[in-house]
């Protein structure tokens, strides 16, 4: 993916950001400074306006006007259109992948999730959840695809971590058990239409309020 390969400053600034906008370390809403970064970071104002535009790209952060560019708010229709966004993309990304996946990667995909069903929380469990998608959509072979999808993943991680941080415990993830007992026996409609209905749970699931805060 796009953003594990980049490990320039820029790239350096907008994982770091990104990760802590994700986990709700900066809250929705509040102002990100471009000086305030730059300071942190050690780098030029430059490579922070362009991590700033990467994150609007992704949809953590928005750019107003006269007003600079703070973290983005939760937005339940928004919510719901990237959880129909990854439903989309994620069967077409599966269909295509699915010729292609091995036993081995079968097998490495069952151990992600079961990583995932002991994960501590849910930043540990996020990330066993995006490693067992990435791994069963990588062998599609449509990187621009796959790039998107990452993207998309960010914005559900950020909506999860919100809502779970207070009431954590690890799931049994009995839609990820079906996809691969689905994939296994080649039945890969069966595969596509769990996914599709696995990934869409998000848009149902109503969001915290959280107050801004201002980094200066």
């Amino acid at each position: 993916m796009k953003s594990d390969m980049d490990n320039t400053v820029t790239g350096r600034i907008t994982r770091e950001l990104a990760d802590r906008i994700i986990a709700g370390h900066i809250a929705p809403g509040t102002k990100l400074r471009q000086d305030h970064f730059a300071e942190e970071f050690g780098a030029s104002h430059v490579p922070v306006r362009e991590a700033f535009r990467r994150l609007e790209a992704q949809g953590l952060v928005v750019s107003e006007p006269r007003r600079g560019v703070r973290v983005a708010s939760f937005d339940i229709a928004e919510v719901r259109e990237v959880a129909e966004m990854r439903a989309s993309l994620e069967v077409l990304a599966l269909r295509h992948s699915a010729p292609h996946l091995t036993s081995a990667i079968l097998d490495e995909a069952e151990a992600i999730n079961r990583a995932g069903e002991n994960a501590p929380d849910v930043r540990a469990w996020e990330e066993a959840n995006r490693a067992f998608h990435r791994l069963i959509l990588t062998p599609c072979g449509m990187p621009r695809l796959l790039a998107t999808i990452d993207d998309l993943h960010a914005a559900s991680a950020r909506f999860l971590f919100s809502g779970f941080r207070m009431e954590w415990e690890a799931p049994t993830d009995q839609d990820h058990r079906a996809i691969l007992k689905a994939l296994r026996e080649r039945q890969f409609d069966i595969a596509a239409a769990t996914l599709a209905r696995h990934v869409k749970w998000i848009g149902t699931k109503p969001g915290p309020k959280i107050r801004p805060q201002t980094l200066s």
